[in-house]
């Protein structure tokens, strides 16, 4: 992977490394131990993960009380979904595909109470402590905006500028299937694309985030002005356990 270094100005708001982890067996035990060993952040991933809405609010209640903070990725631009997993307790909201400033001004909107976005209000729901604690009284949701297409990293920029985003996302797997299936000749270069989105971020004063599978990966995103990073995933960490104590068990086998 290269390695270019993002030499745009840093806002202090944005500038802090946030370490976090994809969480998609909707298992509060997961979420718990996630947070146990000290990670900043978790993503509950209702878009591909194996947990429903249903089952988000047990995830949120393993994070209680602890600095993990927990941001639920929906699985479209429903803004019931969005207003729904924040009234669970969500400290923020992750809307995939969002391609466009006008895309993200929606997504703000449904994670906004009113007179400045559409959320409903409710009183009596776990956010605000079943009535216990007033309407407003709590922290904003971090809005994170994934940029997954090679229309969003085209409008990186404008959804930068758009108040109430606090992440432009990169999302590779999504991001790299795009740019795969355009005409040869007509696709951007995927670093170029990531490293658009990093300067255009940080251009704005917001935060950069991207999703890497590879460990040694978070020194070089790091680097080149990502602040917001997403390490493996439960599943994969799973797998990759797994695999490893197989093959040395069979290693061990052979070398008898």
């Amino acid at each position: 992977m290269s390695d270019p270094v993002d030499e745009t100005p840093r806002s202090p708001a944005a500038d802090a490394l946030h370490v976090g982890t994809w969480l998609s067996l909707g298992s509060p035990v997961a979420a718990e131990l996630a947070a146990l060993c000290g990670f900043d952040w978790v993503l509950l991933d209702l878009e591909h993960g194996c947990g429903s809405e249903a089952g988000v609010p047990d995830q949120l209640r393993a994070l209680r009380g602890g600095p993990t903070r927990a941001v639920v990725r929906v699985a479209g631009h429903d803004a019931g979904q969005i207003g729904r997993v924040l009234d669970h307790g969500a400290r923020g909201v992750m809307v995939p595909h969002v391609n466009s400033a006008v895309e993200a001004r929606d997504v703000v909107a449904a994670a906004t109470y009113p007179p400045h976005g559409r959320r409903g209000v409710a009183r009596t729901v776990r956010a605000h402590d079943y009535g216990l604690r007033a309407v407003g009284t709590e922290s904003p949701p971090r809005r994170l905006a994934p940029i997954e297409t090679a229309a969003a990293v085209a409008a990186a920029e404008a959804i930068a500028g758009v108040a109430g985003i606090d992440v432009l996302f990169v999302g590779p797997a999504d991001l790299e299937r795009d740019l795969a299936g355009r005409r040869e000749g007509t696709s951007p270069d995927f670093e170029a694309c990531v490293t658009r989105v990093a300067v255009a971020a940080r251009a704005a004063g917001k935060a950069a985030g991207i999703l890497v599978r590879d460990l040694a990966d978070l020194h070089a995103r790091r680097r080149q002005g990502f602040s917001v990073i997403a390490v493996q995933s439960d599943v994969g960490i799973l797998r990759d356990g797994f695999r490893a104590i197989v093959a040395e068990g069979r290693a061990a086998d052979r070398g008898c």
